[in-house]
């Protein structure tokens, strides 16, 4: 017996086909558009929530309330110092995308090769070395206790 009742789930459009986050990064239109670390994500949302409590202009969706609780258990950095200061450091690397640099400053990796296994773009930018001192630079920033 064929299945007559209808679909249950809205159609999806099919992907462009043009975005891949591989060793050779494929971003498509989002290529060069600026991309947050969870950190940035955090502060730029807190930011914005108070702004709009002190014009008494915030209504508490259920949306803005879970991201904010995923962005307060995954942002790696909560001190805006120190949100800035990898902020330099990963812009000092010219060679990596802005995609890149987020992902870096979002998953901080404790190894090069768990860096270039999560983010394979990295493989032909940076190496080993200089990719592991970075991340040993982004850890020191860290604070554990927070």
């Amino acid at each position: 017996m064929a299945n007559e009742h209808a679909p249950t789930a809205r159609t999806r459009e099919k992907p462009s086909g043009d975005e891949e986050a591989t060793a050779d990064l494929k971003l498509g239109e989002f290529q060069t558009v600026p991309a947050l670390t969870l950190s940035e994500a955090r502060v730029l949302i807190n930011a914005v929530i108070d702004n709009r409590r002190s014009l008494r202009k915030v209504e508490a969706t259920e949306n803005l309330t879970k991201t904010q609780d995923y962005l307060e258990v995954f942002a790696r950095f909560k001190q805006k110092e120190n949100i800035e200061a990898v902020d330099r450091m990963l812009s000092a690397k010219p060679e990596f995308e802005l995609f890149e640099r987020s992902q870096l400053g979002s998953l901080c990796c404790e190894t090069a090769e768990e860096a270039k296994t999560l983010i394979p773009s990295l493989t032909k930018k940076i190496t080993d070395q200089d990719l592991q001192e970075l991340l040993d630079d982004i850890t020191k920033l860290r604070q554990f206790v927070e």
